[in-house]
């Protein structure tokens, strides 16, 4: 994999936040030629700038939103991970036009950017809240991938390739880091729905699934990584036991357009995805406007299938999920 970015430029959007940071970790060391760094946050970028002071990085200000900044920091760029976007559920719906700006009209901004300065591979970050949608997050998101399908059709010698992954443990806004600071400051953990389950992946899977998806891809292509989950009563109970703490659990109700459960592939996706083993590939649907195909062409009976979520995958045991915690850095180190 390595031998593919060798002398090669890539650009992240959004790179300051948790994906940028991962990837950086993971090639900062390789034979890359140059990664830029692409937001908005001049402060996080100074603060990566301080922080890693090496040449290979160059910061580029700008918004997905504004085409122009995005097509000018795409000059003599090969490959794009496109991780920019509004991902905070309750935000994106109290200003759900915000996130069809970012994560929509922002996604077509980079998209058509990247075709026009024939960027050779883009890889779309998406997530689970995309299938079957309850909140706009969820809904801009699916409306991002529908976009990326689309060009897809038309972006020539760019390749446009969609992941779409779970719960990212201990990323930015995500519950584990709340938990640990409840526990240090000796309140109760609140958890809206200790039955709530969501699937468990370390920043170093979503960075790999990227890279799965750059390695494998065709244009269209969504690939989604076989994933364990566990349910958020038994993450709190973990997060409890690993630091030695007599907090309770103060269940507060699920927040609004919260789901019991997340899924990665719908059932009419599971119905075409190809099982790569530790992956599945869904295949862009490159049927035309003629719409009497989408009478006459079938694929079988969606009647046999289940939905692929983190209620049906496999669940963590307790000391699966500690060790999984503990890789991540959450350790009690008064032990």
């Amino acid at each position: 994999m390595n031998n593919i970015f060798k002398n090669k430029c890539l650009l992240i959007t959004g790179g300051t936040g948790s994906f940028g940071n991962a990837v950086l970790n993971k090639f900062l060391n390789t034979d890359i030629k140059e990664i830029r760094i692409f937001s908005r946050d001049e402060k996080k970028q100074h603060d990566m700038r301080v922080e890693l002071q090496n040449d290979k990085i160059k910061f580029y200000i700008g918004d997905v939103r504004d085409y122009d900044s995005i097509n000018s920091a795409l000059s003599g760029v090969d490959f794009v991970f496109h991780a920019a976007a509004l991902k905070q559920v309750p935000s994106c719906e109290f200003y759900p036009v915000e996130a069809v700006k970012t994560n929509i009209l922002g996604t077509e901004n980079v998209l058509n950017a990247a075709i026009n300065n024939n960027i050779r591979k883009v890889i779309c970050l998406s997530t689970d809240k995309a299938v079957y949608p309850i909140n706009a997050m969820g809904v801009s998101k699916a409306m991002m991938e529908k976009v990326m399908v689309a060009k897809s059709r038309v972006s020539r010698n760019t390749i446009l390739v969609g992941t779409r992954y779970g719960n990212v443990m201990a990323s930015r806004g995500s519950v584990i880091p709340l938990f640990l600071e409840q526990i240090l400051n000796n309140q109760d953990i609140t958890v809206t729905d200790p039955e709530m389950t969501r699937f468990m992946m370390t920043l170093n899977d979503a960075v790999e699934l990227v890279l799965y998806a750059f390695e494998h891809g065709n244009s269209g292509d969504i690939f989604v990584q076989k994933s364990p989950a566990s349910s958020i009563g038994e993450l709190a109970k973990a997060m409890i036991k690993i630091y030695d703490s007599k907090v309770n659990i103060k269940v507060i109700g699920t927040r609004h357009a919260e789901k019991l459960y997340e899924t990665l592939l719908a059932k009419e996706e599971v119905l075409v995805a190809e099982d790569l083993g530790n992956y599945y590939r869904v295949a862009a649907d490159n049927r035309d406007l003629n719409y009497n195909k989408y009478f006459t062409e079938g694929s079988g009976s969606i009647s046999k299938y289940e939905e692929y979520h983190s209620h049906n995958t496999r669940r963590l045991l307790e000391s699966e999920l500690i060790s999984l915690l503990n890789s991540i850095g959450y350790k009690n180190l008064t032990k």
